[in-house]
């Protein structure tokens, strides 16, 4: 078996799918079930973690919160979500080439493709289902939105995982980390790792750029162009797919 000598870490929301208001819908449900109060304040979602959102919206709504309440709110999200599942292919959309781009490096032997979301594993799987695009990524080693309020924290847990289960060591620079925010690139750069940009958020390119993207890219939708920009940060020129 060839060995895994890259990791790509995708975020989920604004990088691979678009389920645009659906985060603010579903937090407003939970918060009436945990704690029976209406959504006063709207967190910032972009580039967050879960449990981030969690924290900030509990204390903006005046709740002496525990970790069980932090647990109580990511179980309400979990049954939201699981009970969305039906729906969320009309809630939501892949965004231009990201099922082409998935698909063409899950095609590469030496490459591993996983997650670093702000999600929940369990919302992530939702999410990802609803396009089909599960069967490119490995769940079991991603880093999700319930580890910190930290991003970084997200990336070192994927790391982690992968090299355990693949028995191998991952070079920070053939991590490569993919978002459309700020925060994606700076818990790449944390680690030392590849940070690498999608303009298809809320950030623009200009923006991107200024953040120190170590690749900014205007959406996904070249796959080609996308796989050898990807692959060029992380691999020795006579690997790369479409020569030096």
């Amino acid at each position: 078996m060839t060995e895994k000598r890259t990791l790509v870490l995708w975020d989920v929301d604004q990088t691979l799918v678009d389920y645009s208001g659906t985060g603010h819908r579903w937090y407003s449900q939970a918060l009436v079930s945990v704690v029976g109060l209406e959504l006063a304040h709207v967190p910032a979602f972009p580039g967050r973690t879960e449990r981030s959102i969690t924290v900030e919206l509990l204390e903006a709504h005046g709740v002496e919160w525990t970790e069980e309440h932090v647990e109580r709110m990511f179980a309400e999200l979990i049954a939201i979500a699981t009970a969305a599942r039906p729906e969320l292919p009309s809630l939501g959309r892949a965004l231009p080439g990201a099922p082409q781009v998935l698909a063409a490096l899950a095609e590469r032997p030496e490459v591993v493709q996983s997650l670093v979301t702000g999600n929940l594993v369990e919302l992530a799987d939702c999410k990802l289902a609803a396009f089909d695009l599960l069967p490119h990524v490995d769940l079991e080693i991603g880093g999700y939105g319930s580890v910190s309020t930290d991003r970084h924290e997200l990336v070192a847990a994927a790391k982690r995982a992968a090299e355990t289960k693949y028995g191998t060591t991952f070079d920070p620079r053939s991590i490569i980390v993919i978002g459309d925010t700020p925060h994606d690139v700076a818990a790449a750069h944390h680690h030392g790792a590849v940070g690498v940009a999608v303009a298809t958020g809320r950030h623009s390119v200009e923006e991107l750029v200024a953040c120190g993207a170590d690749v900014v890219l205007t959406d996904l939708s070249d796959t080609d162009a996308v796989i050898a920009s990807l692959l060029r940060t992380a691999l020795p020129d006579d690997q790369l797919p479409f020569g030096p």
